[in-house]
């Protein structure tokens, strides 16, 4: 049994690669060491809604090639991205707005918002002037010139905090160089072209992209104990699960991997460091908890850093009501451990320097093509991860 590609990931840079592979007359077999297809994008079924099992995906893109793909495989729907926080008590709307400022000072017109935003900024360059600091030296530095004092005490601070698993003062400027501050009253977080999400959820979509590939779960790379052969190609003992004619053997002449890449090269210079989180997940015999699909709570008090109720992604007006439950889950952010789904890279020097050492050893790689969050050790959202799946398959000059 020969593949043109052994795929390992069926997230949304594998699956789009073996879509891609597949339309161009290639054959793909792809593994994933989980339960089921997806990766993070997965969704589950809960009280028939459509619940994100690892939290709020939302995708959104100004990538006009990138969406008119997505879209040629499933319609999207209008669902616009407008979080809340809600520190003690009190809701703030997000991004940092005049619906915020309002909440926070009072104020009615750009001018009085804008007025009282520069005192607080010049207030914290003072600061760092007086601390005989030029430039910021940590996260906190950064966030009190970016948005004042009490936009980073209330809405800034306990989260990234949570976030993170360390203090801001101990957290790297560079994390949040930009924050988006707008003098109108937009509730829109993003300020991509396009926003949705799939009709039906992201099963949908993973479920177009993966039709013509063989797919293969519960299958974690190193169980197939891939060989290089003489030729440059790979080759496995075949699965029990793989139908095979004369011999036991698979050959595939490209390994697609979208795993950890530390993990791919067995930790050899050391383990790179990730945040995880975990949810805490309930159905409510109640329509609407709470009228949004996402409430961050900033207050370091609390112990999870978000609410997520489901429903409201896909459900819209009174079309909530029609279904008398609700799905909600609480996000808790931790240190990734050995066992655990890895999320967020932890982009601080050390970290940086060892992803930097291992994406060498990937380069000098013979028909293995690392692609998508955890193979480049990057955070990416989504659409940017299609972009790459796409680039990458260009490349093969098929």
């Amino acid at each position: 049994m020969k593949y043109d590609y052994l795929i390992v990931g069926s997230g949304l840079f594998g699956a789009t690669f073996a879509y891609l592979a597949h339309k161009a007359g290639k054959s793909c077999l792809v593994i994933d060491q989980r339960k089921h297809t997806g990766g993070n994008v997965h969704c589950e079924r809960i009280a028939d809604i459509n619940v994100h099992s690892y939290g709020a995906h939302i995708f959104h893109t100004s990538d006009e090639e990138v969406w008119q793909f997505v879209n040629s495989l499933v319609p999207f729907n209008r669902f616009t991205n407008c979080p809340l926080a809600l520190y003690r008590g009190k809701l703030y709307n997000l991004p940092f707005n005049m619906n915020t400022f309002c909440q926070m000072w009072g104020v009615t017109t750009p001018a009085e918002a804008l007025s009282k935003l520069s005192i607080q900024r010049a207030e914290a360059a003072r600061e760092l002037k007086a601390a005989g600091a030029t430039e910021p030296r940590n996260l906190e530095e950064q966030a009190k010139l970016l948005v004042g004092g009490d936009v980073y005490e209330r809405l800034i601070k306990g989260y990234t905090e949570k976030q993170w698993g360390r203090e801001c003062k101990q957290l790297p400027a560079f994390i949040i160089k930009r924050l988006p501050v707008r003098f109108t009253f937009n509730n829109n977080y993003f300020n991509d072209a396009h926003q949705g999400i799939p009709k039906g959820g992201y099963n949908v979509l993973i479920d177009e992209l993966l039709k013509g590939a063989d797919v293969l779960l519960r299958t974690p790379l190193h169980e197939l104990d891939c060989r290089k052969t003489k030729s440059g190609t790979w080759q496995f003992h075949r699965p029990a699960m793989l139908t095979c004619s004369a011999d036991d053997t698979v050959e595939v002449g490209k390994i697609v991997y979208s795993g950890a890449i530390d993990e791919y090269f067995d930790y050899r210079l050391g383990k790179l460091e990730y945040r995880s989180i975990h949810l805490q997940t309930e159905v409510m015999d109640t329509p609407n908890y709470q009228g949004n699909a996402v409430v961050n709570y900033t207050d370091a008090s609390v112990p999870f850093t978000r609410i997520i109720e489901h429903k409201h992604f896909e459900m819209f007006g009174d079309e909530v009501y029609r279904n008398p439950k609700t799905v909600v889950s609480r996000e808790f952010s931790e240190e990734w451990q050995p066992g655990m789904e890895p999320y967020y890279p932890v982009n601080d020097e050390r970290n940086n320097r060892l992803a930097d050492k291992y994406r060498e050893l990937a380069a000098r790689q013979e028909n293995v093509i690392f692609g998508g969050r955890l193979a480049e050790y990057r955070y990416y959202d989504m659409a940017p991860v299609i972009r790459r799946a796409m680039e990458a398959f260009k490349q093969q000059n098929v």
